[in-house]
């Protein structure tokens, strides 16, 4: 490797690394702000120690590691909706609360289909495992 294209492989790792950063860092503030992704990153320890205790299958972990995903990543967006909407304006405006309502909905649906799919996981392993 010639020291020009060394310099783009940093340049380009150094980039990521950045991309990462910024990514880390919304995280960690709507982790901070969020009342909702409060809720769903205390949730998820609860749901891995139940995976462990059920003994849930490679699939079903694959299902659930799936729905957590998508819940936290969900969760995200909607506060990145309500958050162009805010900076956008801050007035009433129908289309506003439009948008943040149906950017709400995407969060509420997704989160009653996490909802069935733990039932349909784990409600079975409870049963069996309270001997009914």
């Amino acid at each position: 490797m010639n020291s020009a294209s060394k310099g783009k492989k940093h340049k380009w790792i150094k980039a990521v690394a950045k991309s990462f950063s910024y990514a880390a860092e919304g995280l960690v503030s709507a982790a901070k702000t969020e009342r909702n992704l409060k809720i769903h990153l205390a949730v998820m320890p609860l749901i891995t120690v139940s995976g462990f205790i059920f003994s849930i299958s490679k699939a079903e972990w694959l299902v659930v590691i799936i729905v957590i995903g998508g819940m936290i990543a969900l969760e995200l967006m909607n506060t990145a909706v309500e958050r162009v909407v805010d900076l956008v304006t801050d007035q009433y405006h129908p289309l506003a609360k439009q948008a943040k309502d149906i950017a709400a909905a995407a969060v509420l649906v997704y989160a009653i289909t996490a909802i069935v799919i733990g039932v349909i996981i784990f409600l079975p392993k409870i049963i069996a495992s309270m001997g009914l």
